[in-house]
Formats: structure tokens, C-alpha cells, sequence
């Protein structure tokens, strides 16, 4: 551990990430039934992430949640997004159709209602999750050298 960190901003945030974490969950899970969606929630769930990154370091973070898996996360979430975008081809006729709500009609204003748009949603999270954690991840471990330019060092061994 590094002398320069706070003990305080520690334990805070091993206190705050998951509850930022669960908050998220939240936000993508009923996006569909308030404001939020897989955008947003995805932000919020990978600024848990990035709090312990910031607050504990990056083998902390890595811990949680390592750089591999955030990266496939990544193509996870595109993939899945692809998958119900085709399935909506598939069984519509139409690219991003709505197909489990014209086969499963549900009442307004409850969770399973909204077909597709929960299962989007959850793509989009895991997507966006994933994309900022390494964007934010690879930032934190790039170093500008004296001569003015990038060292790029091995990402796992940090």
C-alpha cells in the first residue's frame, strides 16, 4: 500500500463500492420503468470500480475486477447487443425488433413487460462497464516518459 493514500479515503471506499455497484445493478435492471437504463448504469457500476482503482490502487481494482475480464466484458455486451438485435431479424423481419413483447405481452409499468428492452439494457451495461473500467484502467497505468513520449508497460504485471 502506498503511504500516500488516506486511511479514511480507504475505508470509505471499501464502504461505497458496493453499494455504487448495487445502485447500478438498479439503474439497468429498471431503466426501462424509470430514468436510467444500460448507459447510465453502466457508468455508475464501473465507477465502483474506478473508486477503488483511485482509492486503494490498481492491484485493488484488479482484484475486483481484473483487466481480462473487463475486456471481454467489453465484447460481451457488444455481442449481446448484436445477438438480440439479429433475433429481432429473425423472428420480426425487422433488424431490432421487439420480438418477446409481440409474443409475450405483459401488463404495463412491471419488469417483464418491455420484451427486449431489459435485455438491451443489460448488454449495454455490460458493454459500457467494461469499455470505461479499461479506458479509465489503461489511463491510470500509461506513463509519459521525459522524452516526451508514451512507455507502454505491461498492463498486468501493474
Amino acid at each position: 500500500m502506498n503511504d500516500n493514500r488516506s486511511l479514511i479515503i480507504i475505508k470509505v471506499s471499501k464502504w461505497m463500492a458496493p453499494f455504487i455497484f448495487l445502485y447500478g445493478l438498479y439503474v439497468v435492471l429498471y431503466g426501462h420503468l424509470s430514468p436510467g437504463g444500460g448507459f447510465p448504469g453502466g457508468v455508475i457500476i464501473a465507477a465502483s470500480f474506478i473508486l477503488i482503482l483511485l482509492a486503494r490502487g490498481r492491484r485493488a481494482a484488479l482484484k475486483k475486477l481484473p483487466y481480462g475480464v473487463a475486456k471481454e466484458l467489453d465484447a460481451i455486451g457488444a455481442l449481446m447487443f448484436l445477438t438480440v438485435a439479429m433475433l429481432g431479424f429473425i423472428f420480426s423481419g425487422l433488424f431490432f425488433a421487439n420480438f418477446l413483447q409481440q409474443y409475450l405481452p405483459g401488463e404495463t409499468r412491471r419488469w417483464f413487460n418491455a420484451g427486449t428492452i431489459v435485455i438491451n439494457n443489460i448488454a449495454i451495461g455490460i458493454k459500457v462497464c467494461g469499455a470505461i473500467f479499461v479506458i479509465l484502467f489503461f489511463l491510470s497505468v500509461l506513463r509519459i516518459s521525459g522524452e516526451g513520449g508514451i512507455d507502454f508497460r505491461s498492463i498486468e504485471r501493474k
